[in-house]
């Protein structure tokens, strides 16, 4: 019985069925083809509510035939939906597709938004169930992305459209809401899930929807999954509860089933499996009393027995911890005797035993406990590679917790103790599982690094199936994170070679073979930790499989160390989990010798299958139709595809979430409303989510029947947010402008660890446009948001960080006032064009139009995430625009399609003259890109400054620079930089230069290799224009004769900027260099010789030089100028000359002294205010676990007055402190105890605290006397919290210009600065003060 036949008994149903049957016979005989139509669909819905859905199939393919032949094409717009809908709850996707598309079409020729609405739900819904179902299909996952996105935005405009006072779309909105959270379940973004559903909730509560409206318990339920994966049990537990009671009082027994099902997961993830087995027996009852539910009771009954069985395991955990503890006290007893290394093995063997069971029954607290008595064992045994083995397992079970910044530091230890031993795999699985800890943080960048470099070591061990592993998480991350298609091809094609390689050699082990020190002591084998294969093969045969290689039943049996991203297969039948537990739970008892470690790294999510065509089938859609039942066969109990065990790796009851949706959940436009009156006419048209979907709508817009009172409609608070990024703590805002309502995560806008209310308004600024009216939006005016006040208190970038607990807790509304209106055309048209492709706006792109410190003029939509294919819009909308005088389309994954499409813009638009500036650096333009740029006359008559840097254009663009540097004669910038470049195009280059050439910027580093023949040849003719000012030649390795010709160039031009870094140019070079420069009288506003070789021996005389030449911004970093070397930056600093005003000296080992000496010079400059000191003592190299131990000498810390004073006045980051456990406190006590008795001030690896402390203060007194510095750089100089705190009081003490002191602190991070002075900021590449 569906939502839409709830309050409803069997009888009246059969009556209404009845009823229906005998007015369809009497249209029929009447030949009325209109009411033999309308009848037949009224019949095929009874069915569907009912669960009939073969013959609902029937009598809906009647209304189809009816409607095809004898009716008007509008009347095919019910029956399309109603067919695609119950072809979805059969899991016939392909047919279902069919008709939704129809459904679609038809409603866009009619122009009918609520028939769109619809079915770009339901496309959404079946999209989303290919999705959840088959896992391999990235189409999938982008048009269900795509249609509720589409669905989310129509439901808005129907609100908004809404006259009357109660909105007849409200649900709808809620409903967007609720799917778009249940698909960002699916896949694993749990936190952006869970924003989504509590938005749908927040707008539940601000629109006064009933609290047992059946649009509440779709978001409680999916928020109990959510919540539940999270492992906020009391959450979870409260939503679910909220689910069952709203399900029980609007009669709608499927869904309270389903929530004593949730019932029943919770209470098993938590080992009580007393009340889950009572959940489920509930749930059972219920759904033994529906009809065709026989695959939901058959489902329950499983998890029964799986529980059954579970509980089984947990009892013989208890026996064996029992056992352990005797054996605890026999080893105690046997100490220094030769009994006691036989009895330290045979513990090691017990808690593998233990971990094991652990493992099976997700009982993760346990799990960690028996671990880390695993690694007191190991560290007895004095076995290394038992140590590594118990630091991932450790590393393991924080993950599992999802306590991630102490998985990470387990998982960096075990990576250091891997390496110490040689261990490669053991290396790579901890750095592909330091990648999954990293993704699940929301550091997907970090993440694929991690990836990489897990591969890179995997490639050189010679490892294929931790390569596998690698590359498949890769291959995740660029697909579903980062929606990059060709890197994921190429990854995808990686594994399917390494799987054709293992195949061809029936590799059975090929890991590497590190034997444990006790290999063969006490009969205890080898741990074999690495090996991928389980002694009955089932891990080993998943690599070389097809596709679905994620089906086996590992999540059981398995001994390896999976991501908490992995989903569980969902293809095993609970019969199955059942026998091999049983296997499991007896070989436990025979295996005590058998280590339990090895680790095999799987991946967050089976690999994706790329279509070429996102509009085509894919082939898993046939597949999967051929594979597809009935809905008895697959119906889901926990109405989303992303199943709350899917991040399992032990036994849970068993998965029921694969149906496509059920009956309940449907939004049919019902040609007609029941022949017979009932109270409860069903549930409004939602986009809801499979499962808990919204039911039949009975005569909405569009269909054949309308009932009464469907027209009541009202004017409602818009609601609307874009969607954060952030991982950790969402804390919505509600922003209130006139009667719109804005949801947006206030923590997205802080930045290196600042608050940007400029960022704030602008985000606000650009979701409220998208709500207003037509009318207003076809001006092109966007609002210019003044003040923000909260409680009548204006917000600044500070306050929102005070009120961040009280504005989320008391859910009230932060007033925006609108100050101004100002145009910005170009925006406009953006999202016209948006609207005209049925495309959301891209965030980003949006938020960089409405930049108010530009032009319209310039065009400045760097690191949008654009594409070829995305940027169709965006470019439409510059062909309408036509000035165009700026354009930096960097950072973005553009190719030579879209300058083919620039051209044309250029091309056909009548602005013949003036400037034009083309950023295109950092995308994917190859050589016949610039053929393009050569092709447009406009273009080379315009071009003035031209950026290519870091796209592959190779030797191939040789003849088409040529040509840009021959016609382009307006062309005074260009930058080539990291473009694959070699001798051949220097040469061409130099070729096109001539006398009359205005060109003065040119950037030509980190190409190779670069003879010194074309070198020297390109030199001569720079030194021949008349204009040139500005050399880029990083990374280029420098010889004497091209030193020569720099010489001559510094002589001949008029140098503004020379940018030398990484050329190994030399101390003796340099000196001659910079001798010629400060003869020539240069005003240098940048010098660049970092990475140059230079040491402090001749340091002194390249200081006296670079004294003579005026010059902004020095770099140095990365030259061995060591302590020695700090007396003639010194003598440079504290010369009147000294006209320096950004100096980095990163990575010059110039140690604390050092740092403190050039600080110290300061006092008497008045001109440097940016200096970047990172990396300069040994203590950087301190690995990032030993940074994250708090040491138990807090309590003699707190002893200390200093101290005590620090705490009471609340100096102290209580916010960043970290509680250490009791394995970092143990080995806290042992460093302390190797340390001595003292503790540093600056960092625990300096031995010497009295100094170390000595050092802090006389640093922090020298930066108050800095009083002209505005940025300073002490990164990953191994700075402990307890020595930043008194420098950055010190740095905030005295005033540093108009602007209030900040800092930027986290692990690898000490910066320090003032507002308008960024110490982080825009990419180097993008910085326009840094631009050559």
């Amino acid at each position: 019985m569906g939502r839409g036949g709830g309050g409803r008994s069997k009888k009246e149903e059969d009556e209404e069925l009845r009823g229906a049957k005998r007015a369809f016979k009497e249209a029929q005989a009447e030949g009325c083809r209109e009411e033999e139509a309308r009848w037949a669909n009224v019949i095929g819905d009874i069915h569907k509510r009912r669960g009939e859905y073969v013959e609902a199939l029937r009598w809906l393919r009647i209304d189809y035939e009816v409607s095809i032949k004898y009716l008007p094409q509008r009347h095919l717009l019910p029956s399309c939906q109603s067919l695609g809908e119950v072809h979805l709850l059969l899991g016939h996707f392909s047919e279902a597709l069919t008709y939704q598309k129809k459904h679609l079409q038809l409603a866009k020729e009619s122009d009918d938004l609520v028939e769109q609405q619809r079915a770009s739900t339901q496309l959404g819904r079946t999209y989303y169930e290919i999705l959840s179902k088959s896992e391999n299909d990235h189409s999938a996952m982008r048009n269900a992305k795509k249609y509720f996105k589409s669905s989310m935005k129509l439901a808005r405009i129907l609100k908004e459209k809404s006259p009357s006072q109660k909105s007849d779309f409200l649900k709808e909105l809620i409903d967007a809401y609720n799917n778009m959270g249940m698909l960002e379940l699916e896949l694993d973004n749990f936190e952006e899930a869970e924003k989504l559903l509590i938005q749908g909730l927040k707008i539940c509560d601000d629109e006064e929807v009933g609290l047992y409206e059946d649009t509440r318990t779709r978001l409680h339920h999916n928020l109990g999954n959510v919540y539940i994966e999270l492992r906020k049990w009391n959450k979870a537990k409260e939503h679910i509860e909220k689910d069952v009671a709203i399900c029980r009082k609007i009669c709608h027994p499927q869904g309270e089933a389903k929530g004593f099902i949730n019932l029943g997961e919770l209470q098993s993830r938590v080992q009580k499996y007393r009340e889950a087995k009572l959940c489920y027996n509930r749930a059972l009852t219920i759904a033994s009393s529906l009809e065709d539910e026989d695959a939901l009771v058959e489902q329950i009954k499983q998890n029964i027995e799986t529980v059954t069985k579970a509980n089984e395991v947990l009892e013989e955990l208890k026996k064996d911890v029992q056992k352990l503890k005797k054996l605890v006290r026999d080893t105690s007893n046997a100490r220094e005797t030769s009994k006691e290394r036989k009895l330290l093995l045979e513990q090691h063997a017990w808690l593998d035993n233990l971990i094991e069971k652990a493992r099976m029954i997700c009982a993760w607290q346990q799990y960690k406990e028996f671990s880390k008595g695993k690694k007191r064992v190991a560290t007895e045994l004095h076995d290394k590679e038992k140590l590594s083995d118990s630091l991932l397992l450790i590393a393991e079970s924080y993950q599992k917790l999802r306590n991630f910044s102490k998985a990470r530091k387990w998982y960096m230890k075990s990576w250091n103790m891997y390496r110490t031993i040689g261990n490669l795999e053991g290396q790579a699985l901890a750095k592909v599982n330091i990648g999954n800890v990293l993704d699940s943080c929301g550091d997907w960048a970090g993440a694929l690094q991690a990836y990489e470099e897990g591969y890179r070591i995997a490639v050189e061990g010679d490892l294929p199936n931790v390569q596998i592993s690698a590359l498949e998480n890769m291959h995740y991350s660029h697909m579903v994170r980062f929606d990059n298609l060709e890197e994921a091809k190429n990854m995808q094609e990686k594994i399917d070679n390494l799987k054709k390689l293992l195949n061809q050699h029936e590799a059975k082990d090929t890991v590497s073979d590190y034997c444990s020190e006790t290999d063969t002591e006490g009969g205890c084998t080898s741990d074999n930790m690495l090996d991928p294969e389980d002694d009955n093969d089932q891990v080993g045969d998943k690599y070389p499989g097809e596709p679905d290689d994620d089906v086996t039943i590992a999540s059981l049996v398995h001994r390896s160390k999976d991501s908490s991203k992995i989903k569980a297969p969902k293809v095993q039948s609970a019969s199955k989990k059942v026998d091999e537990l049983c296997d499991v739970a007896e070989d436990t008892r025979t295996v005590l010798s058998r280590s339990c470690t090895n680790h095999s790294v799987g991946r967050k999510r089976i690999r994706v299958v790329l279509s070429d065509d996102e509009s085509e089938e894919s082939p898993e859609i046939v597949q999967l139709k051929k594979a597809s039942t009935s809905l008895a066969n697959s119906i889901s109990a926990t109405d989303h595809g992303a199943n709350s065990s899917r991040n399992q790796d032990g036994l849970q009851p068993n998965e029921i979430m694969d149906a496509p949706c059920v009956a309940e959940e449907s939004i049919c436009s019902f040609k007609s409303s029941s022949p017979i009156g009932h109270a409860f006419e069903g549930v409004e048209l939602g986009a809801s989510n499979v499962g808990k979907g919204s039911a039949s709508k009975s005569a909405a817009s569009g269909s054949k029947f309308s009932a009464p009172g469907s027209n009541s409609r009202h004017e409602s608070h818009n609601v609307v947010g874009f969607q954060s990024t952030d991982a950790d703590n969402q804390h919505f805002w509600a922003f209130r402008i006139g009667e719109h309502l804005v949801y947006l995560d206030a923590r997205a806008y802080v930045h290196e660890g600042s608050f940007s209310i400029d960022s704030l308004k602008a985000e606000v600024a650009c979701v409220y446009y998208l709500q207003i009216s037509d009318e207003k939006r076809v001006k092109g005016l966007l609002p210019v948001i003044g003040e923000i006040k909260y409680c009548g208190k204006v917000l600044d970038d500070a306050a929102p960080i005070y009120y961040d607990d009280q504005l989320s807790s008391e859910q009230k509304c932060v007033d925006v006032l609108i100050d101004d209106w100002v145009p910005k055309r170009l925006m406009k048209l953006y999202v016209d064009c948006c609207t005209k492709f049925s495309e959301a706006p891209n965030k980003k792109l949006l938020t960089k139009l409405y930049n108010l410190e530009v032009s319209e003029d310039e065009v400045i939509v760097s690191d949008c995430g654009l594409q070829d294919l995305s940027v169709t819009p965006f470019l439409d909308a510059l062909r309408s625009h036509k000035t165009i005088a700026v354009l930096d389309l960097s950072h973005n994954s553009l190719g030579n399609q879209t300058i083919e499409r620039l051209q044309h813009i250029f091309a056909s638009s009548s602005q013949t003259y003036g400037g034009l500036t083309l950023d295109l650096h950092c995308n994917r333009f190859g050589p016949t890109a610039l053929f393009q740029i050569c092709e447009c006359a406009v273009m080379t008559d315009r071009l003035e400054v031209l950026n290519l840097s870091g796209n592959r254009l190779t030797d191939a663009c040789s003849s088409y620079l040529f040509t840009i540097l021959q016609k382009c004669k307006a062309l005074y910038s260009l930058n080539v930089e990291q473009c694959s470049i070699t001798s051949r195009t220097v040469q061409k280059m130099a070729d096109a230069l001539h006398e009359g050439s205005v060109l003065s910027h040119l950037s030509l580093g980190k190409n190779k290799p670069i003879s010194g023949n074309a070198m020297v040849n390109l030199l001569s003719k720079l030194a021949s224009l008349t204009r040139f000012s500005e050399l880029s030649l990083t990374g280029i390795k420098l010889n004497k004769l091209m030193v020569d010709k720099l010489c001559l160039l510094a002589q001949s031009s008029c140098l503004s900027g020379l940018l030398l870094g990484g050329t190994s140019i030399g101390p003796v070079e340099t000196i001659r260099l910079t001798h010629t420069l400060s003869c020539t009288s240069q005003d240098l506003l940048r010098l660049e010789l970092s990475n140059c070789g230079l040491t402090s021996p001749d340091f002194t005389q390249i200081c006296a030089n670079l004294t003579l030449i005026n010059i902004l911004d020095l770099n140095l970093g990365g030259n061995s100028i060591n302590l020695e070397g700090c007396d003639a930056i010194q003598a440079m600093l504290v010369n009147p000359q000294c006209s320096i005003r950004s100096l980095t000296l990163d990575r010059c080992n110039l140690g604390l002294a050092g740092i403190l000496c050039i600080i110290q010079a300061l006092s008497g400059n008045d001109q440097l205010e940016e200096l970047r000191l990172a990396e300069n003592t040994n203590s950087a190299l301190m690995q990032y676990e030993d940074m994250q131990e708090v040491s138990t000498g807090t309590e003699k810390q707190c002893n200390n007055p200093e101290t005590s004073n620090a705490i009471a006045q609340g100096s102290l980051d209580l916010e960043n402190m970290q509680v250490a456990d009791s394995e970092d406190e143990a080995e806290n006590e042992n460093h302390c105890a190797m340390s001595g008795p003292h503790r540093s001030c600056a960092s625990s690896s300096q031995k010497n605290s009295n100094s170390s402390c000595q050092i802090i203060q006389e640093l922090a007194e020298a930066l108050i006397s800095a009083k002209q510095l505005k940025v300073l750089d002490l990164s990953r100089n191994g700075l402990s919290d307890e020595a930043i705190q008194p420098l950055y009081s010190a740095w905030a003490s005295v005033p540093r210009g108009d602007g209030m002191a900040r800092k930027h602190v986290n692990k690898d991070v000490v910066h320090f600065s003032v507002d308008a002075m960024r110490c982080c900021g825009a990419k180097p590449c993008c910085r326009r003060d840094l631009q050559m």
